[in-house]
C-alpha cells in the first residue's frame, strides 16, 4: 500500500514541465505503480507529474499587487519561441533581479505572520470540484504541519473563479542559495503560526464549548457526585425500584471515616509506586504539537499482576476484604474528595504552564477549564498524572471491588460458593480490564490523551465513576441475588464474546493501520486518501460502521447487566448511561473529523452511512 502525499480533488501547485514555475492544478488521480499524479491545469490541460513537482499552496509566498498568473495555454501562445515552454515567463523588459525579488519575499513573509487568520482554508470550486476544507480538528495529529490550520490572504481572480497568485521567475544559478533562504523563512513563518494557533486554542472568545458550556459543566460537577451516592443508596435497598426514589439518606457525619480515607490514599500511592517501576515497553509521543517528546512506559499489566499478588496474600493472611463492602459509601466519598483536591491542584499548576502545553479543549474560562482540564499532559518530573489515572487506580480498583462483592455475596447470603450471575459479571469485567491493560498502548490515540486536558472530568471519571459505577452490577447482586440458568448463561456468554470480538478486532485493525499503513497484512483494505497525508479505512471492520469499537463496547455492557435479571431497571443503568456517553463521544469525534478531513470525510460518510448501530444509527 504505497504512500501518497496529496488527495484526489486537492488544489495544489504543479511545476510546468521544462520550467521552474508552479501553477495551480487539481489532483485528478494517482497511479500507485508509477507513482505519478494526473493533474489538471485551469486551461484544461492534463499532465502526469512526479510528487516532487507538486507542492501545497501554503508553501508559496504571494506578491503584493494582486496580479494573477496567466493560464498555461495563453502563455504558450504568446511565447511560442521561448527557450522553454514555461507558462509564466514574463517579457524581457519586466524582469527584476532575483535578489531584489527575494528580499521582497522575505519582508512579505514576515508580515504575513501577523496577517494569518486561524480559520479553515476555503477554496472556491476548481472546475467541477466542490468546496474543500483543509482545516484540522482540535485533536490534531502531531505529525501534521501547523499551516494546515490557517487561511492565507490570497487575491481572488474574478475571471477564473478561484484563488490565484503570481510569482516571479528565479534564475537557476541562484536556486541553491534561495532554497536555504526559503528554509529560514519557512521556519520563521511556522514559528509564528504555531504561536498563533496556540493562542487561538486557548484564548478565542468565540470558541464553541462542549457539554453545554459553563452552565452545563457546573451542573455536571455538582450533579455527578450526588447521583453517584443516590445510586449506591438505592442499590442497598431491598426494593431498589424507581417508585422508592429517593432512597433514605444516611446521616452525613457517618459518611466520613479518617481510616477509610487513609486506606484509599494507601491504595493510590501503591499504584503510583508500581507506575514508577522501570519495567515494560517504553515509547515517545509528541506533546500537543509543540515538538517536545514525552515518554510513556507500558507496565499496566505488570501493575495488575503485582496487585493481584498483594490481594491474594491478604486473603491468605485472613484480611477481611468485605470491610470495603460495609464501608462502600465511605470509600466513594474518600475517592470523591481526593479527585476534587487533585482537580484543584491540576488547575492551579496549569496557570503557570506554557501555552504550548495547554489542552486544545481549554477555553480560557476558569470554570470550564477546571472541568475539561487546562493542561494537556501535567507531569511531576517523569510522572504523567493523566496517563497514570486513566488505567491504574480506578481500573484495577474496579476488579478488586468486584472481588470484594463476590466475597460479600457469599457472606451476606451465606453461600459456600458465589452465584453463577456473580461469576459471569466478575469474569466479563475482568476480561475487559485485562484487555485494556494488555493493549495499553492504544490509549495514546484516544481523545482523552490527545485532546482533553486533565481536570475534574477525567479525574472524577477515572478515580470515582469507573470503580464505583462500573462495579454496580456486582454491588447490586450482593443483596439482590438472581439465579441464572445455564441455557440463559450460554446466550449471555455468546453475546459477550461477539461484543468482545468486534471491539478487539476493530481496535487492533485501527492500531495496526496507524502504525504501518503499508503492512502487507492490510493490503486487502480499501482506503480514502485525505489532504492531511493520512488515509481513512472504508473496508474491514471500519467499513461496517464508523465506530465498530463502540458497537462492541455496548454489546459487552449489555452482557454485564443481563445476569442481574429483569426485576429492576437499576442494573441496566450502566447500559443506558454508556449508550448516551458513546453517542455523545461519537458526535464530538464526527465534528472533529469533518474539520480535519473535509471532502474525504464526506466521501467516507457516503461509503459508511451508519455511525454505531447498522441500519439504525
Amino acid at each position: 500500500m504505497p504512500s501518497r502525499r496529496f488527495a484526489d480533488g486537492e488544489v495544489v501547485r504543479g511545476r510546468w514541465p521544462g520550467s521552474s514555475l508552479y501553477y495551480e492544478v487539481e489532483i485528478l488521480s494517482h497511479d500507485s505503480s508509477s507513482q505519478l499524479y494526473t493533474v489538471k491545469y485551469k486551461d484544461g490541460t492534463e499532465l502526469e507529474l512526479k510528487e516532487s513537482d507538486i507542492k501545497p499552496l501554503t508553501s508559496f509566498k504571494q506578491r503584493k499587487g494582486g496580479s494573477t498568473s496567466s493560464s498555461p495555454s495563453r502563455r504558450r501562445g504568446s511565447r511560442s519561441r521561448s527557450r522553454s515552454r514555461s507558462p509564466g515567463r514574463p517579457p524581457k523588459g519586466s524582469r527584476r533581479s532575483a535578489s531584489a525579488s527575494h528580499q521582497a519575499y522575505v519582508k512579505e513573509a514576515r508580515k504575513e505572520v501577523l496577517e494569518v487568520k486561524l480559520t479553515p482554508l476555503r477554496l472556491k470550486p476548481f472546475g467541477n470540484s466542490v468546496i474543500r476544507y483543509n482545516g484540522e480538528p482540535e485533536h490534531v495529529e502531531r505529525n501534521d504541519a501547523p499551516h494546515r490550520n490557517v487561511q492565507e490572504k490570497f487575491h481572488l481572480s474574478q475571471e477564473s473563479g478561484y484563488t490565484s497568485t503570481h510569482y516571479g521567475l528565479r534564475p537557476r544559478t541562484e536556486e541553491t542559495k534561495l532554497k536555504e533562504l526559503d528554509s529560514k523563512e519557512e521556519k520563521l513563518v511556522m514559528k509564528g503560526l504555531t504561536s498563533l494557533r496556540t493562542f487561538d486554542a486557548t484564548s478565542s472568545p468565540t470558541k464553541n464549548l462542549e457539554f453545554g458550556g459553563v452552565p452545563g459543566v457546573f451542573l455536571i460537577m455538582l450533579g455527578l457526585p450526588v447521583f453517584l451516592f443516590l445510586l449506591l443508596l438505592m442499590g442497598k435497598q431491598q426494593d431498589p425500584s424507581l417508585l422508592s426514589f429517593p432512597p433514605q439518606l444516611s446521616e452525613l457525619y457517618g459518611l466520613w471515616e479518617t481510616r477509610v480515607f487513609g486506606a484509599y490514599l494507601l491504595w493510590f500511592f501503591i499504584q503510583a509506586l508500581f507506575y514508577l517501576l522501570p519495567i515494560g515497553k517504553a515509547t515517545e509521543l509528541n506533546a500537543n504539537g509543540s515538538g517536545r517528546r514525552i515518554d510513556y512506559r507500558f507496565e499496566g499489566f505488570y501493575a495488575f499482576i503485582l496487585t493481584s499478588a498483594i490481594v491474594g496474600t491478604s486473603l491468605f493472611w485472613g484480611v477481611e476484604l468485605s470491610y470495603v463492602y460495609s464501608h462502600f459509601l465511605q470509600f466513594a466519598l474518600a475517592a470523591t474528595i481526593f479527585s476534587v483536591v487533585l482537580s484543584v491542584y491540576l488547575y492551579v499548576r496549569s496557570l503557570k504552564a506554557p501555552r504550548s502545553e495547554l489542552s486544545p479543549a481549554s477555553s480560557g474560562n476558569a470554570v470550564y477549564d477546571f472541568f475539561i482540564g487546562h493542561e494537556l499532559n501535567p507531569r511531576i518530573g517523569t510522572f504523567d498524572l493523566k496517563y497514570f489515572c486513566e488505567l491504574r487506580p480506578g481500573l484495577i480498583g474496579w476488579v478488586v471491588i468486584n472481588l470484594v462483592m463476590l466475597l460479600a455475596e457469599m457472606k451476606v447470603q451465606e453461600r459456600t460458593a458465589p452465584s453463577l450471575a456473580m461469576i459471569l459479571v466478575n469474569s466479563f469485567q475482568l476480561l475487559y480490564v485485562v484487555d485494556a491493560l494488555w493493549n495499553e498502548e492504544a490509549l495514546l490515540t484516544t481523545m482523552d490523551i490527545i485532546h482533553d486536558g486533565f481536570g475534574f472530568m477525567l479525574a472524577f471519571g477515572d478515580l470515582v465513576w469507573v470503580p464505583f459505577i462500573y462495579s454496580f452490577q456486582a454491588f447490586y447482586l450482593v443483596k439482590h441475588p438472581n439465579e441464572v440458568s445455564w441455557p440463559m448463561a450460554s446466550l449471555i456468554i455468546v453475546l459477550k464474546v461477539c461484543g468482545y470480538v468486534i471491539f478487539r478486532c476493530a481496535n487492533s485493525q485501527k492500531n495496526a493501520f496507524r502504525k504501518n499503513p503499508s503492512d502487507p497484512k492490510l493490503a486487502h483494505l480499501k482506503t480514502i486518501h485525505t489532504s492531511t497525508g493520512k488515509s481513512l479505512l472504508v473496508s474491514g471492520w471500519w467499513g461496517f460502521v464508523r465506530h465498530p469499537n463502540y458497537l462492541g463496547d455496548l454489546l459487552m455492557a449489555l452482557a454485564w447487566s443481563l445476569p442481574c435479571g429483569f426485576n429492576h431497571i437499576l442494573p441496566y443503568f450502566y447500559v443506558i448511561y454508556f449508550t448516551m456517553l458513546l453517542v455523545h463521544r461519537e458526535a464530538r469525534d464526527e465534528n472533529h473529523c469533518k474539520k480535519k478531513y473535509g471532502l474525504a470525510w464526506e466521501k467516507y460518510c457516503q461509503r459508511v452511512p451508519y455511525r454505531i448501530f447498522p441500519y439504525i444509527y
